[in-house]
């Protein structure tokens, strides 16, 4: 098939990139770089099947050319991390409703099968753990920037939802749940890449809040694989899906397994939310997935345990430091 990525040049949209080029598609991948990087696509750069474009999922007149030329549509572009939510919350609103809107309305003149990468963030504040799809969203208070983000993907996911509905647009959702692995950087708020890289340089592990809080961390290639499966599913168009590992881990568990994987002389630092980002910052106490509806549709489990995935983050940083000093 003919696959076009948006944000392909960002950590999950590079690896989708390199499993459709082994697959045989032929891929076309837009991205403005402003959180992505060529260096994430070095793998299929070059490639006979492989095509790039530098541009924003805003520009409606390139994104409409790349959607007429292919078959189906993998959306990932969107405003990413923590950090950068809080400190840009008029960025990550316009660039994911607006991009979102573009890429829709493209798809929809001529029915393109469309997959759109929303997140577990749209849970909120629910307490109604394992998040299932059909569960109520509890969003905080708009005057808690923190949750632009969710709310904007909320909203990705009932223009997506109405377009199929409406306007009979073969429209997929799905919810990723904190998905790492090698080429995640931690420069806007990235947990795993981050405590990776504080204890391979032997500085304390920061944690924020109390480290109370727990994540299900789901390694890349399983996530990839799924949302290849979802793609290729004659039923999961109008449907919502969650795609992540139930694998439970505390922040400060995780910490503690990177200092033990690492073998670093490492310590623990707590700072508070307030310092970290702003005050009054709000986070989710518990985010675990209900995946028994993508069980059910594509026999989705997670294969790769913690372990294996912080192994995995461990080498590529440990590799890449290695390089640095070489070529110093």
């Amino acid at each position: 098939m003919k696959v076009l990525i948006t944000g392909g040049a960002g950590f999950i949209g590079s690896h989708l990139s390199d499993a459709c080029i082994a697959r045989g598609d032929e891929v076309f991948v837009i991205d403005d770089l402003s959180t992505g990087s060529l260096d994430n696509l070095s793998q299929v750069a070059g490639h006979p099947n492989f095509h790039f474009t530098f541009g924003s999922v805003q520009d409606a007149a390139l994104v409409g050319e790349l959607v007429d030329q292919c078959d189906v549509i993998f959306h990932l572009a969107a405003a990413v991390g923590v950090k950068l939510i809080v400190e840009s919350p008029v960025r990550t609103i316009e660039t994911n409703v607006r991009g979102t809107e573009v890429v829709l309305a493209a798809a929809s003149r001529n029915s393109k099968r469309l997959l759109i990468a929303s997140t577990s963030e749209v849970y909120g504040l629910s307490e109604q753990v394992p998040f299932r799809e059909d569960g109520n969203l509890v969003m905080g208070a708009t005057t808690r920037g923190r949750w632009s983000y969710a709310c904007s993907k909320a909203i990705d996911e009932f223009l997506a939802l109405a377009y199929h509905h409406e306007k009979k647009l073969p429209a997929i959702v799905v919810r990723l749940f904190n998905t790492v692995g090698p080429r995640q950087i931690g420069r806007y708020g990235m947990v795993v890449p981050t405590l990776v890289r504080q204890a391979l340089d032997g500085k304390p592990l920061t944690v924020y809040g109390s480290g109370k809080q727990t994540r299900c961390f789901a390694f890349v290639a399983d996530v990839v694989k799924s949302l290849l499966l979802l793609m290729d599913h004659d039923d999961s168009p109008g449907e919502v899906f969650n795609i992540g590992s139930t694998e439970e881990v505390s922040i400060t568990q995780l910490a503690e397994r990177v200092i033990l994987l690492t073998g670093a002389d490492s310590g623990i630092v707590y700072v508070p939310y307030s310092e970290a980002y702003e005050v009054g910052f709000e986070d989710m106490p518990r985010r675990v997935p209900d995946t028994s509806k993508a069980n059910a549709f594509i026999g989705y489990t997670p294969r790769t345990s913690l372990d294996d995935i912080l192994r995995a983050v461990i080498h590529e940083q440990s590799r890449a430091a290695d390089l640095e000093l070489v070529s110093s």
